[in-house]
């Protein structure tokens, strides 16, 4: 089985980046890549060739890792480099602690949710179908993020999204402990579903029940995949 390069996949991403690119735009799409699965925990990021494959110059580049860096996915290492992070269990922990914030409060208030509101969350769901039958559990994972992102977003809150972006993209790091992607995504592909019907059922307080119950469930999953010490594993 052939292994891609992620950095060499970023070339594609360089029509997004006009003669004025920002770092910014530079770290949108390096954070892009992280929730979609491309960079694991403890990888090096070359500057060379991630530079050569966006088109952008190294200080545009270096200020993009800085930014991700206070965004807790780079670390940067004396005399090493630059690494995607490696997340511990005190990070999933309070992860989840934030994540019960934002989406419980999302949950309650999904009664005021616009048609297309609704309809980017049954995109995620039937999305996260298409890819579990063909086995592509990194796509699942991916799906479940944009759902996710699209449950929060019922809170009608920009400051609240970005947040919610920042801590999924994180959350994306974590998923790399599960050493059987479809053991843990595929039950949560039903997950999705069942909490958009209560949803779309107006039934907000057994949703949020629920959804507590669900991210319980994922946090111990992820937990129990760690070592006792709170340690992460060795990748």
């Amino acid at each position: 089985m052939t292994v891609q390069n992620p950095v060499d996949d970023l070339a594609q991403d360089r029509s997004r980046l006009g003669r004025s690119s920002t770092a910014e735009r530079v770290a949108d799409i390096l954070r892009e890549r992280v929730i979609e699965g491309f960079f694991e925990p403890g990888q090096r990021l070359s500057e060379e060739a991630i530079s050569e494959a966006l088109g952008v110059s190294r200080n545009t580049l270096r200020e993009a890792f800085r930014l991700l860096g206070h965004e807790r996915l780079l670390d940067h290492r004396l005399n090493r480099g630059v690494f995607v992070r490696i997340l511990s269990a005190d990070d999933v922990t309070d992860l989840y602690r934030v994540r019960k914030v934002i989406e419980g409060a999302a949950v309650r208030r999904s009664g005021q949710a616009g048609p297309e509101a609704m309809a980017v969350l049954r995109e995620a769901v039937a999305d996260a179908a298409t890819a579990a039958k063909s086995g592509s559990w990194q796509e699942v994972g991916t799906a479940n993020i944009r759902f996710h992102q699209a449950l929060a977003a019922l809170n009608g809150s920009p400051r609240l999204d970005e947040a919610m972006r920042q801590l999924l993209a994180e959350l994306r790091l974590v998923f790399h402990v599960m050493h059987n992607p479809r053991s843990f995504h595929e039950p949560f592909v039903e997950h999705n579903r069942r909490l958009l019907e209560l949803v779309e059922a107006g039934k907000v307080e057994e949703a949020g029940a629920f959804l507590d119950a669900y991210l319980d469930d994922a946090e111990q999953l992820l937990l129990r995949a760690y070592e006792p010490q709170g340690q992460p594993l060795t990748f």
